[in-house]
């Protein structure tokens, strides 16, 4: 393992952090993100059955890859909408490390389905840069392909870089406790030398276009190659540290790692943005929300946290 200086590789293993990382010799720069006591944490508020958790898992595995890349102080929102048993998921990453996800599912169809619980429709990836910068939203279609291929279909359409994306959730059981773990490895071909830069489709290009295949770059084919090697149970091995899954996956070329980036469950909803939104409703809209019990009742969907209030003092 190559960090400034050449020194042993760490077996410390930290989860809910992400770690950079770069191959030099293939042009190739990724990142490892592992999940512990914050997907567990996401997951239990809800309490979704195994096979909701471990794709909401995917799900905030992915957003986490995508949002620490960011350099600024801004949010990024996956969400998918689609025809299967899971109709809607939500993951919201705050840079730089807060995570919160919920997703909305029918539970009949849910235990008669065996297929893509996403079925048809579409993934959103919205980047939100702050009250005074652009908003900008790239859209890629969900056709039973899953999260991993999504996120390939995303950069080659809306970011023209190559890219891998590999995912892992699972419910591991120590006694009689139990607890969800989260995984994810993303590479992608970033050359520096012209003659290495991948000739790829314009993503903006009329439907119909015919496109010509172009032979891939044997840097990122090789780097494809080492990196799809990686297995489920070594990104959520909770005995693997991230920099001893990368030294099997990249140690014949060399592998550079950077300082980690931590992450931790955390919602932004408060008591306080709650009353200032109810206030935006109109004195009747508040007055058929108040319940038998004479208070308006509000649940987060994202940390289900529960909050009562009195109509009066929303006046």
């Amino acid at each position: 393992m190559v960090e400034a200086n050449i020194r042993p590789v760490s077996d410390e293993v930290m989860d809910d952090n992400v770690l950079p990382f770069a191959v030099a010799p293939l042009d190739l720069r990724g990142r490892v993100v592992r999940l512990g006591a914050s997907i567990d944490s996401i997951l239990a508020r809800h309490d979704y059955p195994p096979r909701v958790a471990r794709v909401v898992g995917e799900a905030a595995a992915l957003t986490v890859l995508l949002g620490s890349a960011l350099k600024f102080e801004g949010r990024l929102q996956l969400q998918t909408k689609s025809d299967g048993p899971i109709d809607m998921i939500v993951v919201d990453f705050d840079a730089p490390d807060r995570l919160r996800a919920f997703a909305r599912f029918d539970a009949g169809r849910l235990a008669t389905s065996d297929a893509d619980l996403l079925g048809k429709g579409h993934l959103a990836l919205t980047l939100e840069q702050g009250d005074d910068r652009s908003r900008y939203q790239g859209i890629v279609a969900l056709e039973g392909q899953g999260f991993e291929e999504a996120a390939r279909r995303y950069f080659r359409q809306s970011e023209q870089i190559p890219t891998l994306v590999r995912l892992a959730v699972a419910e591991y059981v120590m006694g009689k406790e139990t607890s969800w773990r989260a995984g994810g490895l993303l590479v992608q071909f970033l050359p520096e030398a012209p003659a290495r830069s991948p000739d790829l489709p314009p993503g903006d290009a009329p439907a119909g276009t015919p496109v010509t295949e172009m032979p891939e770059n044997d840097a990122w084919v090789e780097a494809k190659t080492l990196a799809a090697t990686v297995e489920d149970h070594e990104l959520v091995d909770p005995t693997l540290s991230s920099e001893r899954l990368l030294y099997r996956l990249f140690h014949e070329r060399g592998v550079r790692v950077f300082s980690a980036q931590n992450v931790k469950a955390s919602c932004r909803c408060s008591r306080q943005r709650i009353a200032n939104m109810l206030r935006r409703f109109t004195p009747q809209e508040r007055a058929d929300m108040v319940g038998d019990d004479g208070k308006i009742v509000v649940t987060c969907e994202f940390c289900s946290i529960f909050r009562e209030f009195e109509p009066a003092e929303l006046e």
